[in-house]
């Protein structure tokens, strides 16, 4: 059965003006582990500043469930280790649901410990909402019942962008560049699968994968690209490791069409705006001209902190917890996750569902394209006099991927 946000809070209101919901009025702490120092801070930092945000303006009446939401946050330091000491810490604390993003060799980490220690405490269950640890594998073979995926995985994203670059006639020597881990070995892996099927034409004349948030100069690897005779890049990376990239490329003049997963991230805007405008294009869950109400929190952000609000998982997630929390009548988190799974609700962008066979959300997908601010696209990323243009939006089912996710679910 499908929820709309509206529709629950409509049926929760019953006699009164009141939500009569028995959760109603309760405070569900969430407690966000990521990077909050080291070189992927001024993302983590960010990204725990929309999550507190969104938690705030979507408390209580703003929300089917009538809940306070408050998120407190744990420096991982971007470490598996680190964010299992995080997370017991804020399981001592008494955190029942959690949130992480940042990697996904962490998110791994955290999805083993919360099964390990729900099977080992009933009664203290605890859920992990994942907001961007896109590894195909955390819904496919290493899927969990109390892992619940907000943004889509590595492969549902390629498998747009692929069918975006299908249709980009002058593509025809690709490079690839991504960090050393698993999601950058994964962007690897499922562009070369979707680029065989849609564009067997196309030729992959180079391909390096470089140690996560260590390279400082990343000048020989533009080296090799330009070397390479390429007329397009394609990466995964983000944070300092694309921004530093960017400002490599700027440094050569080398102005190649890149396609990427997180152009729009913290500090990567600004090494593009120095570059001057170039064919940048981002595929990603949404972008930064949106109406709406997401567009008037986007811009009630960037007049707070004079930062870019863009994690919009952030704002599905607390739509979606607080719908299945109206759903049960309840904020115990075993009632919870049992009414988020198959749960559809009204997002930014038509609606997303809660795939109850993997815990994947099914969500559309936009290809935007960095380009200066115009009327019809207003919102200044970085205060840079640039915008990400939306130039294509995919509905769910052509990024959407199967699983083989044999879900094991508690008694």
């Amino acid at each position: 059965m499908k929820f709309a946000i509206k529709s629950i809070a409509a049926c929760a209101l019953l006699s009164g003006t009141t939500l009569v919901w028995a959760q109603s009025g309760q405070t569900v702490k969430i407690a966000f582990i990521d990077p909050l120092s080291g070189p992927f801070a001024n993302v983590g930092q960010n990204q725990l500043k929309s999550w507190q945000f969104v938690a705030e303006k979507l408390s209580g009446a703003r929300n089917p469930a009538g809940v306070k939401f408050e998120v407190t946050g744990f420096d991982n330091k971007g470490s598996p280790q680190e964010s299992l000491n995080s997370l017991k810490a804020a399981i001592d604390q008494g955190f029942r649901y959690v949130t992480q993003g940042n990697g996904s060799g962490a998110g791994m980490a955290i999805a083993d410990a919360v099964a390990k220690h729900n099977a080992r405490n009933p009664g203290k269950e605890v859920i992990y909402l994942n907001y961007a640890a896109v590894d195909p594998a955390m819904t496919n073979e290493k899927c969990d019942y109390w892992h619940f995926r907000l943004d889509a995985d590595t492969s549902m994203k390629m498998e747009a962008l692929t069918t975006f670059m299908k249709d980009q006639p002058k593509v025809s020597k690709v490079y690839l560049l991504n960090q050393n881990y698993s999601h950058g070995q994964q962007v690897a892996k499922y562009f070369k699968e979707g680029l065989a099927r849609k564009r067997p034409d196309v030729k992959i004349v180079g391909e390096d994968l470089h140690p996560i948030g260590q390279v400082k100069d990343f000048s020989p690897y533009v080296a090799k690209i330009k070397q390479s005779g390429a007329d397009a890049i394609v990466t995964g990376n983000w944070g300092a490791d694309l921004t530093l990239f960017v400002k490599a490329l700027n440094d050569a003049g080398l102005k190649l069409p890149m396609y990427t997963y997180y152009a729009q991230v913290t500090g990567t805007p600004k090494a593009l705006a120095a570059g001057g405008e170039g064919e940048v294009y981002v595929i990603a869950f949404g972008h930064a001209n949106h109406t709406g109400e997401l567009g008037a929190l986007t811009n009630e952000f960037k007049k707070k902190y004079n930062d870019d609000y863009y994690t919009f998982t952030t704002y599905n997630g607390i739509n979606l917890v607080s719908a299945a929390m109206a759903k049960a009548k309840s904020v115990d988190p075993v009632k919870v996750a049992a009414a988020m799974e198959g749960l559809t609700v009204k997002s930014f962008a038509g609606e997303v569902q809660m795939r109850k066979s993997d815990h994947q959300l099914q969500q559309s997908l936009f290809v935007t394209k960095w380009q200066k601010v115009d009327a019809k696209n207003p919102y200044n990323v970085e205060n840079t006099g640039y915008t990400f243009v939306p130039v294509k939006q995919m509905d769910p089912y052509v990024a959407s991927t199967p699983t083989s996710c044999q879900m094991k679910r508690p008694a």
